[in-house]
């Protein structure tokens, strides 16, 4: 069995996994544990169907884990209350203890449950709160004439030359050298000229 797992995860994939990690390894080391497997996933936290988070939990069923680290609850789901009650049962049940390196009390109290179930509650209105105002900075940038999204990393001009090169049987690597461009770029630009196309009649 091992001594001890830690499940760390984030949202996108631009945040970096570093801070929960040195909090999980002090917390850790202070309770005289090492860290032997770490499941981290840059991953939303409205589903529990994750990668990492299944491999978490079949380990724990197969007895291979004695006591899961996460920074948060928060990290586990935030998908509600009763996904929450799901994992913290499941680990209980298979007798491994959770540990929640920052939200600052004891998951085995006798007030456990109703903070529990305090802290999902708050956790999935975060995520609604979160998504709520996501939708309105779209509307709002589309409602002013502009794109959505990261920018295209070809300019117009640019894309004309993909598409030229294309139409000579210029492979996507040959374009991407003659212009200094990733190759990825040329094959999303690639793609877009394929899709505007009209379609051959049967």
């Amino acid at each position: 069995m091992s001594a001890a797992v830690a499940y760390v995860r984030v949202s996108s994939k631009a945040q970096d996994l570093g801070m929960q990690k040195l909090a999980i390894q002090r917390a850790a080391a202070a309770r005289g544990d090492k860290i032997e497997t770490w499941f981290q996933e840059k991953a939303s936290g409205k589903t529990m169907k994750r990668p990492e988070m299944e491999r978490l939990r079949n380990d724990v069923v197969r007895g291979l884990v004695r006591r899961v680290y996460v920074f948060r609850l928060d990290r586990l789901t935030r998908s509600g209350v009763r996904d929450t009650f799901e994992i913290v049962e499941e680990l209980q049940h298979n007798g491994v203890e959770l540990v929640s390196v920052n939200d600052g009390f004891d998951l085995t109290g006798p007030a456990a449950e109703i903070i529990l179930a305090v802290l999902a509650a708050a956790a999935k209105m975060e995520r609604l709160v979160i998504n709520e105002r996501i939708a309105a900075a779209r509307a709002r940038v589309e409602a002013e004439g502009r794109q959505w999204g990261r920018p295209r990393r070809l300019d117009a001009a640019s894309e004309r030359q993909v598409f030229q090169l294309h139409k000579e049987d210029r492979s996507i690597r040959e374009i991407a050298v003659a212009l200094k461009i990733p190759r990825a770029t040329v094959a999303r630009a690639v793609a877009r000229l394929k899709a505007a196309q009209p379609k051959e009649a049967a």
